[in-house]
């Protein structure tokens, strides 16, 4: 019996795995088991796998035959134990406390084999329904063999990957996206024929394409039957691309995982490990939650490189916001080489976010001294728009009637407020008369708020301000950017200063210097100013920014 089974690369546990002999077959038999205290519960007219439970507040929750369904099927995805065998899983719900009446509607939904569903009252056709799938033997080899098993995606996933992808894929590849590809592609085929490691390095700037080229890769990697993961350490990355890519799959979202999903990997278990975002890297997977036990010493990047025998980093070394974010070419080269792996290096030197516009791009990198040359008037370019306004009114107003998408984000220089009991936001980002909330901290929306990790893409996002922890990574017609009173200007260059800086994560002296807190705040800047393919508005708090800003951007663009 193995209670809290983790789930391989995810933080999801299953309450309990019940391993042994089918005693029919004489093979292994496992039988997953999701158990709920609940006393009433009832379909909900929200959606058919959707129900409601008494005591949640009205609050869905996931059919629990549906939810095991699930962990099922995850299971036979990624466990090589069960690899041609979807018959040795079965999965059960078990209501414990509720009688037959309490459940009235639930059993409409009964996905099969791997979803049944028992309560207090069937009690005993539970017990004949274990007996039939377990024998009266031991069954610790069996569990042996479970928690043993080498851990990657099944040929069944991946022969329904490559068809998902294929289905939704639109990307055509240009210069260096196509070679970057084909780099990639040379290495899974060396790395099979000559049991080699080599890790792949794709530096560019934002909206070079640097997911697209991951997303083409998966496509291909599943059509040729090879094995293949996406991770990224950013959840509203990861859950958008599990929301758009795997739409409509629970199998395709089980593809895209986090950093700190490969603790306990199998060594080369992968052919190739795409980490997009790399960037996001960090020194290593475990935090202050972690217990005692688990905490390896291992870094992740050492984890992300011994998952598999192709390790793809993508990644744009101006987009490190964060303390302890290690995710730069020469770390990630570094430590490859130190370990004997073979190092190949592609830059993707055009620029596709943006409207395409390179002299924008590099403006930008000069206006905050990420690049030499100091700050340059703008000279105006067909491609993209940019505009300086006088007050957060007029952004709002302008941005609203913009075509196509628009969203306001801000640097980290306002208090950053819990919802109210009543569900409703804290207007924090306030200047002078004008006041709005920041995007939703969590993963659940609040009102009528999208969570953070949808901000960037629900209509509903515009009316909160987006911090760079929320924007990084996508992309929207119109970015209106707030540059907060952390920015200044000195001697005819910016200068950042920290006492107006409210990111928790830069708090401390002891852990971010004056030096690291100047860098990391020049590149959430970059972040913040590189989201918009039409154009970009900007908005100055500081009085004497917004006059050294009116000197180089002009009235009309």
């Amino acid at each position: 019996m193995l209670v809290e089974y983790k789930l391989p690369l995810t933080s999801k546990r299953v309450d309990v795995v019940l391993a042994g002999i089918h005693p029919k077959t004489g093979d292994d038999s496992y039988v997953v088991v999701e158990l709920k205290q609940w006393s009433r519960a009832e379909p909900s007219e929200q959606g058919e796998h959707l129900v409601l439970v008494e005591g949640m507040a009205g609050r869905e929750i996931l059919h629990p035959a549906e939810q095991v369904r699930r962990y099922c099927e995850y299971m036979c995805d990624f466990l090589g134990v069960l690899r041609d065998k979807p018959l040795a899983v079965h999965g059960v719900a078990y209501l414990h406390n509720a009688m037959e009446l309490d459940i009235d509607g639930l059993r409409d939904h009964m996905p099969g084999e791997h979803g049944r569903l028992f309560t207090k009252q069937r009690r005993g056709d539970f017990r004949r329904y274990l007996r039939e799938r377990l024998a009266d033997k031991p069954g610790a080899e069996a569990a042996d063999r479970l928690l043993e098993s080498a851990v990657a995606p099944s040929k069944q996933l991946m022969a329904h990957a490559a068809s998902e992808i294929r289905e939704r894929e639109q990307f055509t590849l240009l210069d260096e996206q196509q070679v970057a590809y084909e780099l990639v592609m040379r290495a899974v085929e060396k790395a099979r024929r000559s049991d080699f490691k080599q890790v792949v390095i794709i530096t560019g700037g934002p909206g070079s394409g640097k997911s697209v080229i991951a997303l083409s890769l998966l496509g291909e990697l599943y059509r040729q039957g090879r094995t293949a993961l996406h991770a990224t350490g950013s959840q509203s990355f990861t859950q958008t691309m599990r929301r758009y890519p795997g739409r409509g799959s629970t199998r395709i979202k089980n593809l895209f995982m986090y950093f700190n999903s490969f603790t306990e990997a199998e060594r080369n278990g992968l052919d190739v490990l795409i980490c997009d975002e790399a960037h996001r890297i960090r020194a290593n997977s475990t935090n202050r939650f972690t217990p005692a036990a688990k905490r390896t010493g291992r870094s992740q990047l050492d984890e992300l490189m011994a998952a598999a025998r192709v390790p793809v980093f993508l990644l744009d070394e101006h987009q490190v916001v964060r303390p302890g974010e290690i995710g730069t070419v020469h770390d990630i080269e570094t430590y490859a080489r130190s370990q004997g792996y073979g190092v190949s290096r592609v830059s993707l030197d055009e620029q596709f976010r943006c409207g395409g516009s390179r002299t924008y791009e590099q403006w930008v990198l000069r206006l905050l001294g990420l690049t030499d040359g100091g700050p340059t008037p703008w000279g105006g370019d067909d491609d993209f728009d940019v505009q300086l306004v006088h007050s957060p009114q007029e952004l709002e107003t302008a941005l609203r009637a913009k075509p196509g998408t628009a969203r306001m984000t801000a640097g980290y220089c306002w208090p950053w407020s819990d919802p109210r009991p009543d569900d409703s936001l804290v207007d924090d980002v306030a200047i002078g008369d004008w006041s709005r909330p920041w995007n939703v901290k969590k993963d659940r929306a609040v009102g009528d708020a999208p969570p953070s990790m949808l901000w960037a893409t629900e209509p509903n996002g515009f009316d909160q301000v987006g911090c760079v922890y929320t924007a990084q990574g996508f992309e929207y017609d119109w970015s209106g950017v707030i540059l907060g009173p952390d920015l200044s200007v000195q001697d005819g260059r910016l200068v950042t200063v920290r006492k107006y800086n409210r990111d928790p994560a830069f708090k401390s002296k002891r852990t971010v210097s004056d030096e690291d807190f100047d860098q990391l705040v020049r590149n959430v800047y970059k972040v913040l100013l590189t989201r918009g393919m039409r154009g970009t508005m900007l908005y100055a708090v500081d009085p004497e920014l917004r006059e050294f800003l009116s000197a180089l951007i002009p009235n009309e663009t």
